[in-house]
């Protein structure tokens, strides 16, 4: 992967399947880079659509993709970082199941990949505020980060 982004954070999760199906923990209040609890929400991602950048001034973002898969990126932007510059790649969902934790700042997007939606579910440390939005939008392809967001094949 190379170098990890100042603050960013990867909770490998544990699936405990059984005859009955399978349970698997996401954020605990007891995790070591646990603040504090905003909200809960569902996004959804169709097959091979970008969604970002976007990021956040106030709020830390814990996201785990609990069905399909996803390939979420992070953009180091921040003047006074260590890592400023530094842009990190995940393919998280079914294939991979973790949780990912995007500090404020930070830009992040998302792309669909596979064949079928990707369900992300995000618990940030705020919750929306409907009229004054903590959310901050920088456009998927037009922009100054270093990051295409097309399939490598090869």
């Amino acid at each position: 992967m190379g170098v990890m982004i100042e603050g960013v954070k990867i909770k490998r999760l544990k699936v405990i399947p059984d005859e009955r199906g399978f349970l698997m923990e996401m954020l605990r209040d007891d995790d070591e880079f646990f603040q504090k609890f905003g909200q809960v929400y569902l996004t959804v991602a169709y097959p091979n659509v970008t969604k970002g950048w976007h990021f956040h001034k106030r709020q830390t973002d814990h996201f785990v993709c609990v069905k399909g898969m996803l390939k979420v990126v992070l953009y180091d932007g921040r003047d006074n970082s260590p890592t400023k510059g530094v842009v990190n790649e995940f393919f998280m969902g079914e294939q991979n199941p973790i949780l990912l934790v995007i500090p404020n700042l930070v830009l992040h997007g998302m792309k669909g990949i596979g064949v079928e939606p990707a369900y992300l579910i995000n618990v940030p440390t705020e919750h929306y505020i409907y009229a004054e939005p903590d959310e901050f939008r920088v456009h998927p392809h037009d922009n100054d980060i270093p990051y295409k967001w097309e399939r490598q094949d090869g």
